[in-house]
């Protein structure tokens, strides 16, 4: 089949590959609609590696994706051919003491789409476990079925805070998945949300989705601005989304007493972080990893109307034009959240 392939660092190609996927008696075959480009995909495009996951052999790139069902394995029940679906992108192993207790996203032995050396999902076809395949509502099309597996990033982090109806949560980042994450935040229960960025673009996108303030950190303070709107108490959550190393002071900055500071982005460097800080707030500290056991519940949102996130789709590519899709993905547009890519 011909798929998008990362030959090596900054060559993508559009080639055949041989990729031998037999249908298990639990899987199902899936023609590829919706592609979308996540921050990673680029990172390995431009650097060939993002910490131990390392680029040794051409790899297929894409993880976040829809498509229809094709065949069905002799076991599967919930699914059939013509169902449209999207796909968690993950496979743990079932036997590993993290999936037995519930955190299958923390296995180490998980089979990742297009996360080295597996290969991932922007080609034609995939075979995918039925326990990890999720139909679509029928008001949800295959792009915003694509989003999916970033909004459960966002949601992720919306259970790991144990948000609280009311609460007011200020996030750090307005690219694809901040901006999910604020969402996920107003859908569990905030009454308002603050979204910080320096793109005003992004900002002004992210104010029509909701109750959501932008704050522009080029000339605002976002711990000042959130205790100014809070009657100097703080926000109860604050998400850093940006992955930016001075970003981890500045949600410790705008919480509240007693408040909790959520680590979703992955900081290329060492990060600042004054533990005093957060201590003289006994504020509580939460990670994240990837998502689990929120699939559902993201299609469930989406479906009934409570979160749309057709808005942020905002520029799409023919799969012939791939290549050049992953390298405006580079240099996006101020305006561009996500990109993605369709096969057909």
């Amino acid at each position: 089949m011909q798929a998008l392939v990362l030959e090596k660092t900054r060559l993508l190609r559009l080639r055949d590959i041989v990729i031998d996927e037999p249908l298990g008696s639990h899987d199902v075959r899936i023609r590829i609609h919706s592609v979308g480009i996540c921050g990673s995909d680029v990172h390995y495009y431009q650097h060939g590696a993002i910490g131990p996951f390392v680029v040794r052999a051409p790899l297929v790139l894409g993880h976040e994706a829809a498509g229809i069902v094709m065949e069905t394995g002799a076991a599967v029940t919930t699914l059939r051919p013509g169902d449209r679906v999207c796909m968690e992108p993950g496979i743990p192993d079932p036997n590993s003491r993290p999936t037995r207790l519930g955190l299958y996203n923390l296995d180490p032995a998980v089979r990742f789409w297009a996360t080295p050396p597996v290969h991932g999902c922007l080609r034609p076809t995939v075979v995918h476990p039925e326990a990890f395949t999720f139909k679509l509502p029928d008001n949800v099309s295959f792009g915003e079925g694509a989003m999916v597996e970033p909004l459960a990033v966002g949601l992720h982090a919306a259970n790991k805070a144990r948000l609280k109806p009311g609460d007011v949560a200020v996030v750090l980042g307005a690219g694809p998945i901040g901006t999910l994450t604020a969402l996920a935040a107003l859908a569990g229960g905030c009454s308002r949300v603050f979204i910080t960025d320096v793109q005003p673009a992004k900002l002004a996108l992210a104010a029509t989705l909701g109750p959501i303030t932008p704050i522009d950190v080029r000339g605002q303070n976002p711990a000042a601005v959130v205790r100014a709107a809070t009657g100097g108490w703080g926000a109860d959550v604050a998400f850093e989304a940006s992955g930016v190393p001075s970003a981890a002071a500045q949600a410790i900055d705008a919480l509240c007493p007693g408040g909790c500071a959520v680590f979703i982005g992955m900081p290329g460097a060492p990060v600042p972080f004054d533990i005093v800080a957060a201590q003289v707030k006994e504020a509580r500290i939460e990670t994240i990893f990837r998502y689990a056991h929120v699939f559902p519940r993201a299609l469930a949102l989406m479906g009934s109307g409570k979160i749309n996130v057709r808005p942020l789709v905002t520029d799409r590519f023919a799969f012939a034009d791939a290549v050049a899709a992953f390298d405006y993905a580079c240099r996006m547009r101020p305006a561009s959240v996500k990109v993605q890519i369709e096969l057909t």
